[in-house]
Protein backbone atom coordinates (compact mmCIF):
# COMPACT_ATOMS: atom_id res chain seq x y z
CA UNK A 1 0.00 0.00 0.00
CA UNK A 2 1.38 3.02 -0.73
CA UNK A 3 2.49 5.79 1.68
CA UNK A 4 0.30 8.51 2.81
CA UNK A 5 1.39 11.72 0.94
CA UNK A 6 3.37 13.95 3.46
CA UNK A 7 3.30 18.08 2.99
CA UNK A 8 6.32 19.68 4.03
CA UNK A 9 6.75 23.64 4.45
CA UNK A 10 10.30 24.48 3.00
CA UNK A 11 12.12 27.98 4.21
CA UNK A 12 15.10 28.74 2.39
CA UNK A 13 16.63 32.83 1.89
CA UNK A 14 17.38 31.87 -1.96
CA UNK A 15 16.16 29.30 -4.50
CA UNK A 16 17.05 28.87 -7.88
CA UNK A 17 16.29 29.84 -10.32
CA UNK A 18 14.87 32.96 -8.44
CA UNK A 19 17.28 33.59 -6.41
CA UNK A 20 20.94 32.72 -6.28
CA UNK A 21 24.53 33.53 -4.65
CA UNK A 22 25.69 29.56 -3.94
CA UNK A 23 24.95 26.32 -3.90
CA UNK A 24 21.71 26.81 -1.15
CA UNK A 25 19.86 28.06 -4.35
CA UNK A 26 20.84 25.17 -6.33
CA UNK A 27 19.47 22.66 -3.61
CA UNK A 28 16.39 24.55 -2.02
CA UNK A 29 15.16 24.72 -5.78
CA UNK A 30 15.87 21.28 -6.72
CA UNK A 31 14.83 19.38 -3.61
CA UNK A 32 11.39 20.11 -3.78
CA UNK A 33 11.32 18.18 -7.58
CA UNK A 34 12.95 15.53 -6.20
CA UNK A 35 11.21 14.28 -3.32
CA UNK A 36 7.43 15.04 -5.48
CA UNK A 37 8.23 11.21 -6.59
CA UNK A 38 8.36 10.07 -2.75
CA UNK A 39 4.96 11.56 -2.15
CA UNK A 40 6.53 14.58 -0.92
CA UNK A 41 4.80 17.74 -1.36
CA UNK A 42 6.70 20.82 -0.94
CA UNK A 43 5.80 24.41 -0.64
CA UNK A 44 9.16 26.19 -0.62
CA UNK A 45 8.66 29.95 1.21
CA UNK A 46 10.99 32.13 0.35
CA UNK A 47 11.58 36.29 1.08
CA UNK A 48 9.53 38.37 -2.01
CA UNK A 49 12.69 40.27 -3.12
CA UNK A 50 12.35 42.49 -6.24
CA UNK A 51 13.33 40.16 -8.82
CA UNK A 52 11.09 37.21 -6.67
CA UNK A 53 8.37 39.09 -7.41
CA UNK A 54 8.69 40.34 -10.70
CA UNK A 55 9.17 36.47 -11.64
CA UNK A 56 5.52 35.75 -10.42
CA UNK A 57 3.23 36.05 -13.35
CA UNK A 58 0.20 35.64 -10.72
CA UNK A 59 -0.45 35.01 -6.87
CA UNK A 60 -2.85 34.86 -4.53
CA UNK A 61 -2.40 35.91 -0.75
CA UNK A 62 -2.72 32.97 1.33
CA UNK A 63 -2.27 34.72 4.61
CA UNK A 64 -1.98 38.44 6.23
CA UNK A 65 0.87 39.34 9.25
CA UNK A 66 -0.31 42.45 10.77
CA UNK A 67 2.83 43.39 12.31
CA UNK A 68 6.00 42.02 10.93
CA UNK A 69 8.57 43.59 12.88
CA UNK A 70 7.35 47.23 12.36
CA UNK A 71 4.67 46.83 9.33
CA UNK A 72 2.40 44.62 7.63
CA UNK A 73 3.20 41.59 5.53
CA UNK A 74 1.45 38.84 3.67
CA UNK A 75 2.73 35.57 2.23
CA UNK A 76 1.35 34.72 -1.67
CA UNK A 77 1.16 31.56 -3.00
CA UNK A 78 2.19 31.12 -6.61
CA UNK A 79 4.31 28.32 -9.14
CA UNK A 80 6.96 29.00 -11.06
CA UNK A 81 9.02 26.41 -12.44
CA UNK A 82 7.59 23.03 -11.44
CA UNK A 83 8.02 24.91 -7.65
CA UNK A 84 5.41 25.55 -5.42
CA UNK A 85 6.16 28.96 -3.72
CA UNK A 86 5.18 30.65 -0.67
CA UNK A 87 6.60 34.40 -0.72
CA UNK A 88 6.87 36.38 2.16
CA UNK A 89 5.92 40.24 0.44
CA UNK A 90 7.37 42.64 3.25
CA UNK A 91 8.09 45.16 1.35
CA UNK A 92 9.95 47.37 4.03
CA UNK A 93 12.28 44.49 4.81
CA UNK A 94 12.73 43.16 1.15
CA UNK A 95 11.76 45.39 -0.81
CA UNK A 96 15.07 47.49 -1.88
CA UNK A 97 18.04 47.53 -4.42
CA UNK A 98 20.99 44.91 -3.85
CA UNK A 99 21.59 41.60 -3.17
CA UNK A 100 19.77 38.98 -0.76
CA UNK A 101 22.42 40.28 2.37
CA UNK A 102 24.24 42.87 0.91
CA UNK A 103 23.64 46.49 -0.22
CA UNK A 104 25.05 47.74 -3.31
CA UNK A 105 27.90 49.22 -0.98
CA UNK A 106 28.96 45.62 -0.76
CA UNK A 107 28.06 45.70 2.96
CA UNK A 108 25.51 43.76 5.00
CA UNK A 109 22.19 45.00 5.45
CA UNK A 110 22.33 46.27 9.27
CA UNK A 111 18.47 45.07 9.85
CA UNK A 112 19.56 41.20 8.43
CA UNK A 113 18.76 40.08 11.86
CA UNK A 114 15.30 41.46 11.49
CA UNK A 115 14.58 40.43 8.01
CA UNK A 116 15.48 36.60 8.45
CA UNK A 117 14.16 36.19 12.22
CA UNK A 118 10.62 37.49 9.70
CA UNK A 119 11.01 35.06 7.26
CA UNK A 120 11.43 32.52 10.29
CA UNK A 121 8.72 33.86 11.55
CA UNK A 122 6.49 33.81 8.36
CA UNK A 123 6.95 29.94 8.44
CA UNK A 124 6.12 29.27 11.60
CA UNK A 125 2.72 30.66 11.33
CA UNK A 126 2.24 29.12 7.83
CA UNK A 127 2.82 26.03 9.09
CA UNK A 128 0.44 26.19 11.70
CA UNK A 129 -2.28 27.42 9.29
CA UNK A 130 -2.04 25.09 6.00
CA UNK A 131 -1.68 22.11 8.44
CA UNK A 132 1.97 21.12 6.72
CA UNK A 133 3.12 17.76 8.45
CA UNK A 134 7.26 19.30 8.91
CA UNK A 135 8.66 22.28 8.20
CA UNK A 136 12.08 22.21 6.60
CA UNK A 137 14.32 25.00 7.51
CA UNK A 138 17.64 25.61 5.60
CA UNK A 139 21.03 27.35 7.07
CA UNK A 140 21.20 30.48 9.28
CA UNK A 141 18.68 32.23 7.68
CA UNK A 142 16.04 29.99 8.61
CA UNK A 143 17.56 29.08 11.87
CA UNK A 144 14.88 30.66 14.14
CA UNK A 145 11.84 29.28 12.46
CA UNK A 146 12.30 25.49 14.45
CA UNK A 147 12.52 28.22 17.71
CA UNK A 148 9.19 29.58 16.72
CA UNK A 149 7.76 26.40 16.35
CA UNK A 150 9.08 25.35 19.73
CA UNK A 151 6.73 27.94 21.15
CA UNK A 152 4.35 27.63 19.19
CA UNK A 153 0.57 26.48 20.91
CA UNK A 154 0.72 23.14 18.25
CA UNK A 155 4.03 21.27 17.98
CA UNK A 156 5.23 20.33 14.01
CA UNK A 157 8.16 19.08 13.63
CA UNK A 158 10.97 20.16 11.96
CA UNK A 159 14.62 19.18 10.29
CA UNK A 160 17.66 22.21 9.72
CA UNK A 161 19.97 21.48 6.95
CA UNK A 162 23.30 22.81 7.64
CA UNK A 163 24.43 24.31 3.82
CA UNK A 164 27.81 25.48 5.66
CA UNK A 165 28.29 25.97 9.63
CA UNK A 166 31.09 28.92 8.50
CA UNK A 167 28.05 31.00 8.53
CA UNK A 168 26.39 31.36 12.07
CA UNK A 169 23.72 34.43 11.98
CA UNK A 170 24.72 35.86 15.18
CA UNK A 171 23.83 39.18 16.32
CA UNK A 172 23.62 41.05 19.51
CA UNK A 173 21.50 39.77 22.66
CA UNK A 174 19.93 43.36 22.95
CA UNK A 175 17.38 41.96 19.73
CA UNK A 176 15.84 39.52 21.53
CA UNK A 177 12.71 41.54 22.86
CA UNK A 178 12.25 42.51 19.24
CA UNK A 179 12.12 38.83 18.20
CA UNK A 180 8.54 37.94 20.02
CA UNK A 181 9.91 35.00 21.54
CA UNK A 182 9.54 34.44 25.26
CA UNK A 183 12.87 35.19 27.61
CA UNK A 184 13.31 31.56 28.46
CA UNK A 185 14.12 31.04 24.63
CA UNK A 186 17.58 33.02 25.59
CA UNK A 187 19.35 30.09 27.36
CA UNK A 188 22.44 28.18 26.64
CA UNK A 189 19.47 25.56 26.18
CA UNK A 190 17.75 28.09 23.24
CA UNK A 191 19.22 30.39 20.62
CA UNK A 192 21.82 32.02 23.40
CA UNK A 193 24.97 31.68 21.89
CA UNK A 194 28.55 32.97 23.15
CA UNK A 195 26.23 35.96 25.11
CA UNK A 196 24.65 36.82 22.04
CA UNK A 197 21.91 35.08 19.60
CA UNK A 198 23.34 32.59 17.07
CA UNK A 199 20.41 31.72 14.30
CA UNK A 200 21.79 28.14 13.03
CA UNK A 201 22.69 27.37 16.75
CA UNK A 202 18.88 27.71 17.52
CA UNK A 203 18.26 25.80 14.16
CA UNK A 204 20.29 22.66 15.55
CA UNK A 205 18.92 23.14 19.18
CA UNK A 206 15.18 23.06 18.47
CA UNK A 207 15.40 20.99 15.62
CA UNK A 208 13.77 17.65 15.85
CA UNK A 209 16.31 16.29 13.17
CA UNK A 210 19.51 18.11 11.68
CA UNK A 211 21.35 17.12 8.49
CA UNK A 212 24.28 18.21 6.51
CA UNK A 213 24.73 17.69 3.17
CA UNK A 214 27.53 15.10 2.64
CA UNK A 215 28.45 12.07 5.00
CA UNK A 216 32.24 13.15 5.84
CA UNK A 217 31.06 16.73 6.67
CA UNK A 218 28.43 15.36 9.14
CA UNK A 219 31.33 13.52 10.73
CA UNK A 220 33.94 16.54 10.54
CA UNK A 221 31.72 18.84 11.81
CA UNK A 222 31.96 17.03 15.02
CA UNK A 223 35.53 17.89 15.67
CA UNK A 224 37.04 20.91 17.06
CA UNK A 225 38.81 21.60 13.98
CA UNK A 226 35.53 21.49 12.12
CA UNK A 227 32.67 22.36 14.18
CA UNK A 228 33.32 26.21 14.47
CA UNK A 229 32.69 26.60 17.85
CA UNK A 230 29.33 24.36 17.78
CA UNK A 231 30.59 20.24 17.93
CA UNK A 232 29.90 20.65 21.52
CA UNK A 233 26.51 20.63 20.68
CA UNK A 234 26.65 18.88 17.67
CA UNK A 235 27.89 15.74 19.33
CA UNK A 236 25.23 15.85 22.32
CA UNK A 237 22.68 15.72 18.67
CA UNK A 238 24.94 13.13 17.08
CA UNK A 239 22.04 11.05 16.99
CA UNK A 240 19.88 13.57 15.29
CA UNK A 241 22.45 13.97 12.98
CA UNK A 242 22.57 12.52 9.45
CA UNK A 243 24.76 13.28 6.36
CA UNK A 244 22.96 13.48 3.08
CA UNK A 245 24.70 14.32 -0.43
CA UNK A 246 23.59 16.96 -2.11
CA UNK A 247 22.91 16.55 -5.96
CA UNK A 248 22.37 17.98 -9.30
CA UNK A 249 19.04 18.46 -11.36
CA UNK A 250 19.57 16.21 -14.15
CA UNK A 251 17.55 17.67 -16.35
CA UNK A 252 18.99 20.99 -16.21
CA UNK A 253 22.45 19.65 -16.00
CA UNK A 254 22.92 18.05 -18.94
CA UNK A 255 25.44 18.42 -21.43
CA UNK A 256 23.61 16.78 -24.16
CA UNK A 257 21.21 19.44 -23.99
CA UNK A 258 23.11 22.55 -22.36
CA UNK A 259 22.21 25.53 -24.48
CA UNK A 260 25.08 27.10 -23.31
CA UNK A 261 27.28 24.52 -24.52
CA UNK A 262 29.13 25.34 -27.89
CA UNK A 263 28.53 21.95 -28.51
CA UNK A 264 26.30 19.42 -26.70
CA UNK A 265 27.74 15.87 -26.74
CA UNK A 266 27.07 13.16 -24.07
CA UNK A 267 28.99 10.27 -22.39
CA UNK A 268 28.84 7.92 -25.41
CA UNK A 269 30.28 10.39 -27.47
CA UNK A 270 31.77 12.89 -25.30
CA UNK A 271 34.00 14.17 -28.52
CA UNK A 272 32.37 17.65 -29.28
CA UNK A 273 33.75 18.44 -25.77
CA UNK A 274 36.99 19.72 -28.14
CA UNK A 275 34.57 21.83 -29.66
CA UNK A 276 33.83 23.34 -26.29
CA UNK A 277 37.41 23.70 -25.50
CA UNK A 278 38.47 25.56 -28.02
CA UNK A 279 35.41 27.73 -27.45
CA UNK A 280 36.38 28.00 -23.55
CA UNK A 281 39.82 29.25 -24.56
CA UNK A 282 38.62 32.03 -27.33
CA UNK A 283 36.32 33.46 -24.72
CA UNK A 284 38.78 33.41 -21.83
CA UNK A 285 41.70 34.51 -24.11
CA UNK A 286 43.97 31.46 -24.00
CA UNK A 287 46.02 30.68 -26.56
CA UNK A 288 44.47 28.29 -29.29
CA UNK A 289 46.86 25.15 -28.48
CA UNK A 290 45.16 22.09 -28.79
CA UNK A 291 47.67 19.98 -27.28
CA UNK A 292 47.73 22.00 -24.04
CA UNK A 293 45.36 20.79 -20.90
CA UNK A 294 42.94 23.01 -19.87
CA UNK A 295 42.74 23.37 -16.15
CA UNK A 296 39.93 25.50 -14.64
CA UNK A 297 38.45 26.80 -11.62
CA UNK A 298 35.10 27.94 -10.91
CA UNK A 299 34.09 28.97 -7.61
CA UNK A 300 34.34 31.90 -5.05
CA UNK A 301 37.67 33.06 -4.41
CA UNK A 302 37.96 32.85 -0.91
CA UNK A 303 40.07 30.97 1.82
CA UNK A 304 37.91 28.50 1.93
CA UNK A 305 37.56 27.46 -1.08
CA UNK A 306 41.20 27.60 -1.40
CA UNK A 307 41.95 30.00 -4.36
CA UNK A 308 45.27 31.27 -2.50
CA UNK A 309 46.49 27.33 -3.18
CA UNK A 310 45.76 26.91 -6.79
CA UNK A 311 47.97 30.61 -7.11
CA UNK A 312 50.41 29.35 -5.35
CA UNK A 313 50.53 25.86 -7.22
CA UNK A 314 50.21 27.98 -10.56
CA UNK A 315 53.88 26.87 -11.57
CA UNK A 316 53.51 23.53 -12.32
CA UNK A 317 51.08 24.19 -14.15
CA UNK A 318 53.19 26.70 -16.22
CA UNK A 319 56.47 24.35 -16.48
CA UNK A 320 54.18 21.86 -17.96
CA UNK A 321 52.75 23.91 -20.74
CA UNK A 322 49.27 23.47 -19.14
CA UNK A 323 46.79 26.41 -19.58
CA UNK A 324 44.80 27.87 -16.06
CA UNK A 325 41.28 29.48 -16.42
CA UNK A 326 39.45 30.84 -13.80
CA UNK A 327 36.32 31.91 -13.23
CA UNK A 328 34.66 33.83 -9.54
CA UNK A 329 34.53 36.42 -7.61
CA UNK A 330 34.83 37.19 -4.06
CA UNK A 331 37.75 38.59 -2.20
CA UNK A 332 39.42 42.16 -3.36
CA UNK A 333 42.83 40.15 -2.82
CA UNK A 334 41.90 37.31 -4.03
CA UNK A 335 40.40 39.05 -7.09
CA UNK A 336 43.52 41.11 -7.76
CA UNK A 337 45.90 38.25 -7.64
CA UNK A 338 43.85 36.51 -10.43
CA UNK A 339 44.40 39.48 -12.58
CA UNK A 340 47.43 40.01 -12.19
CA UNK A 341 48.48 36.07 -12.70
CA UNK A 342 46.49 36.78 -16.16
CA UNK A 343 48.67 39.84 -16.81
CA UNK A 344 51.79 37.97 -15.90
CA UNK A 345 51.43 34.96 -18.25
CA UNK A 346 48.99 36.04 -21.28
CA UNK A 347 47.54 33.59 -23.40
CA UNK A 348 48.47 31.16 -20.89
CA UNK A 349 46.40 31.87 -17.71
CA UNK A 350 43.32 34.04 -17.65
CA UNK A 351 40.62 34.81 -15.30
CA UNK A 352 37.30 36.53 -15.70
CA UNK A 353 36.23 37.72 -12.43
CA UNK A 354 32.20 37.70 -11.97
CA UNK A 355 30.26 34.99 -11.36
CA UNK A 356 28.69 33.73 -14.77
CA UNK A 357 26.65 30.75 -14.68
CA UNK A 358 26.31 29.89 -18.74
CA UNK A 359 30.62 30.43 -18.71
CA UNK A 360 30.34 28.36 -15.98
CA UNK A 361 28.67 25.82 -18.18
CA UNK A 362 31.04 25.95 -20.70
CA UNK A 363 34.19 25.41 -18.52
CA UNK A 364 32.67 22.76 -17.07
CA UNK A 365 31.80 20.70 -20.85
CA UNK A 366 35.36 22.14 -22.14
CA UNK A 367 38.02 22.18 -19.98
CA UNK A 368 40.28 18.80 -19.48
CA UNK A 369 40.02 19.02 -15.48
CA UNK A 370 38.46 21.16 -12.76
CA UNK A 371 40.76 21.78 -9.85
CA UNK A 372 38.74 22.34 -6.44
CA UNK A 373 41.09 23.19 -3.60
CA UNK A 374 39.00 23.65 -0.87
CA UNK A 375 40.10 23.84 2.89
CA UNK A 376 36.56 22.35 3.62
CA UNK A 377 33.55 21.81 1.77
CA UNK A 378 29.98 20.72 3.33
CA UNK A 379 29.39 18.98 -0.25
CA UNK A 380 30.61 21.31 -3.17
CA UNK A 381 28.58 20.96 -6.82
CA UNK A 382 31.01 22.45 -9.32
CA UNK A 383 32.99 19.02 -8.76
CA UNK A 384 29.36 17.13 -9.52
CA UNK A 385 28.88 19.77 -12.47
CA UNK A 386 32.67 18.65 -13.27
CA UNK A 387 31.66 14.67 -13.16
CA UNK A 388 28.70 15.65 -15.33
CA UNK A 389 30.11 17.14 -17.89
CA UNK A 390 33.37 15.07 -18.20
CA UNK A 391 36.09 17.56 -16.61
CA UNK A 392 37.64 15.18 -13.95
CA UNK A 393 37.66 16.64 -10.44
CA UNK A 394 41.02 17.65 -9.08
CA UNK A 395 39.72 17.71 -5.27
CA UNK A 396 41.04 18.20 -1.46
CA UNK A 397 40.04 15.17 0.59
CA UNK A 398 37.47 17.05 2.46
CA UNK A 399 33.78 16.63 3.12
CA UNK A 400 31.45 15.75 0.12
CA UNK A 401 34.70 16.14 -2.19
CA UNK A 402 35.83 13.18 -0.59
CA UNK A 403 32.64 11.44 -0.98
CA UNK A 404 31.85 12.25 -4.76
CA UNK A 405 35.59 11.33 -6.34
CA UNK A 406 37.29 8.69 -6.63
CA UNK A 407 41.26 9.00 -6.57
CA UNK A 408 42.76 7.69 -9.77
CA UNK A 409 45.05 5.42 -7.53
CA UNK A 410 46.69 2.40 -8.69
CA UNK A 411 44.07 0.35 -7.47
CA UNK A 412 41.40 1.99 -8.27
CA UNK A 413 42.85 2.48 -11.58
CA UNK A 414 43.49 -1.16 -11.83
CA UNK A 415 39.63 -1.61 -10.74
CA UNK A 416 38.74 0.49 -13.81
CA UNK A 417 36.41 3.21 -10.86
CA UNK A 418 38.42 6.46 -10.84
CA UNK A 419 36.88 9.52 -11.54
CA UNK A 420 38.89 12.14 -10.81
CA UNK A 421 42.15 13.18 -8.46
CA UNK A 422 42.28 13.22 -4.44
CA UNK A 423 44.58 15.08 -2.52
CA UNK A 424 45.79 15.77 1.20
CA UNK A 425 46.03 17.75 3.53
CA UNK A 426 45.21 20.68 1.91
CA UNK A 427 48.35 22.72 1.04
CA UNK A 428 49.79 23.84 -1.69
CA UNK A 429 52.44 21.45 -1.93
CA UNK A 430 49.82 18.80 -1.85
CA UNK A 431 48.15 20.77 -5.10
CA UNK A 432 51.07 20.61 -6.47
CA UNK A 433 51.90 16.63 -6.49
CA UNK A 434 47.98 16.40 -7.44
CA UNK A 435 48.30 18.47 -10.63
CA UNK A 436 51.60 16.81 -11.54
CA UNK A 437 49.57 13.35 -11.77
CA UNK A 438 47.05 14.59 -13.13
CA UNK A 439 48.90 16.74 -16.19
CA UNK A 440 50.40 12.99 -16.01
CA UNK A 441 47.55 11.59 -16.53
CA UNK A 442 46.00 13.58 -19.07
CA UNK A 443 48.60 13.12 -21.24
CA UNK A 444 47.62 9.28 -21.15
CA UNK A 445 44.62 9.59 -23.74
CA UNK A 446 43.55 6.08 -23.01
CA UNK A 447 43.44 6.30 -18.92
CA UNK A 448 42.14 9.56 -19.07
CA UNK A 449 39.40 8.62 -21.40
CA UNK A 450 38.88 5.95 -18.90
CA UNK A 451 38.82 8.33 -15.82
CA UNK A 452 36.26 10.91 -17.74
CA UNK A 453 34.25 7.97 -18.67
CA UNK A 454 34.11 6.97 -15.22
CA UNK A 455 33.40 10.49 -14.16
CA UNK A 456 30.23 10.72 -16.87
CA UNK A 457 28.41 7.66 -15.36
CA UNK A 458 28.60 8.92 -12.22
CA UNK A 459 25.00 9.42 -10.86
CA UNK A 460 24.84 12.53 -9.56
CA UNK A 461 21.41 13.20 -9.84
CA UNK A 462 19.39 13.90 -6.29
CA UNK A 463 17.03 10.34 -6.68
CA UNK A 464 19.07 8.23 -3.74
CA UNK A 465 19.61 11.42 -1.61
CA UNK A 466 15.41 12.27 -1.93
CA UNK A 467 14.88 9.34 -1.44
CA UNK A 468 16.55 9.49 2.27
CA UNK A 469 15.07 12.95 2.86
CA UNK A 470 11.53 11.28 2.25
CA UNK A 471 12.42 9.20 5.22
CA UNK A 472 13.78 11.65 7.15
CA UNK A 473 10.96 13.84 7.01
CA UNK A 474 8.38 10.69 7.35
CA UNK A 475 10.52 9.60 10.33
CA UNK A 476 10.25 12.87 12.45
CA UNK A 477 6.63 13.66 11.09
CA UNK A 478 5.19 10.26 12.49
CA UNK A 479 6.94 11.12 16.07
CA UNK A 480 4.30 13.82 16.14
CA UNK A 481 1.07 12.17 15.13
Amino acid sequence: MAEAPLRVLAVSSELFPLVKTGGLADAAGALPLALAPEGVAVDSLLPGYPAVRRALTSATTVATLPDLFGAGARILAARHGGLSLRVLDAPHLFDRPGGPYQGQDGRDWPDNALRFAALSRAAAALVLQEGHNALHAHDWQAGLAPAYLHFAPRRVPSLFTIHNLAFQGRYPAALVPALGLPPEAMAVDGIEYYGGIGFLKAGLWFADAINTVSPSYAEEILTPEGGMGLDGLLRGRAGALHGILNGLDSESWNPATDPDLAARFDAVDPTPRAVNKAALRARAGLTAAPAAPLIAFVGRLTWQKGADLLLQALPVLLEQGAQLFILGSGEAGLEAACRAAAEAHPGQVASVISFDEGLARLTYGGADALVVPSRFEPCGLAQLAALRYGAPPVVARTGGLSDTVIDASPMAMAAGVATGVQFAPGSAVALMAALRRTLQLIRDPVSWDRIRNNAMATDVSWGPSARRYAALLRGIAARHE
